[in-house]
């Protein structure tokens, strides 16, 4: 199961032409290139995930699952682009829509592919467990975020948050805003054969980061 040339060329056009009248006239090609092997991916992979987690999702539904809608959300923001340019599938925690939690992410974007999995811009609450359970066992999360297959990624505040050592040897760690890692991909990558099981290998790997927000957070992994 892989993605094909096709989906990195439509998202190409469309970053020339992110428009509604040539969207209007391309969206053949967003559905026969994009939408439907995202869809089919998702399914495919839901096994996959069921192995590495019985917790998390793998939804096919063409609205409201997975898969991010290619529209924009343009009523808070200076760019008034109308779509999206990259395909953005994420697989939520069973408990996401009423409970803080990670998620596995895939991005498919020309020259911008990579997996994800974590939790970025937790609320205040929500980093402020996150945080105490790395200063609590900062071995177990040493080891959770020690695999070559990613690496932790986004901003971190300037000063330690209140209530938390500055002296603390993962304090770089305790100031994270984000605790989400990344695996890069390329566009071969993703229309290669084995892509899915590529995918599958990246989102494996970052189970231990996985389980120990799990667990910070107080749902299961």
């Amino acid at each position: 199961m892989a993605f094909s040339a096709e989906l990195f060329s439509f998202l190409a056009d469309l970053r020339e032409h992110n428009d509604r009248d040539w969207f209007a006239a391309n969206k053949h090609r967003y559905e026969q290139h994009v939408l439907e092997p995202a869809l089919d991916f998702i399914e495919a992979f839901g096994p996959r995930l069921e192995a590495i987690s019985p917790h998390f999702r793998a939804d096919p539904r063409r609205v409201g699952g997975s898969l991010f809608r290619i529209y924009r959300d343009t009523r808070f923001s200076k760019d008034k682009s109308p779509y999206k340019t990259a395909a953005g599938i994420f697989f939520r925690h069973e408990r996401a829509k009423e409970a803080q939690a990670p998620g596995f992410y895939l991005n498919l974007a020309p020259g911008e592919c990579f997996a994800g999995h974590g939790i970025w811009h937790p609320d205040t609450a929500a980093a402020t467990q996150i945080r105490r359970a790395i200063a609590a066992e900062p071995e177990r999360w040493s080891a959770a975020t020690s695999s070559d297959a990613f690496t932790l990624m986004g901003e971190s505040l300037k000063r330690p948050p209140q209530g938390f050592d500055r002296d603390h040897p993962l304090i770089d760690d305790i100031k994270r805003k984000n605790f989400a890692g990344s695996t890069p991909l390329t566009e071969a990558d993703a229309v290669a054969p084995g892509f899915l099981d590529e995918y599958a290998r990246a989102c494996g790997a970052a189970a231990p980061l996985m389980r120990f927000l799990c667990e910070a957070l107080g749902v299961r992994f």
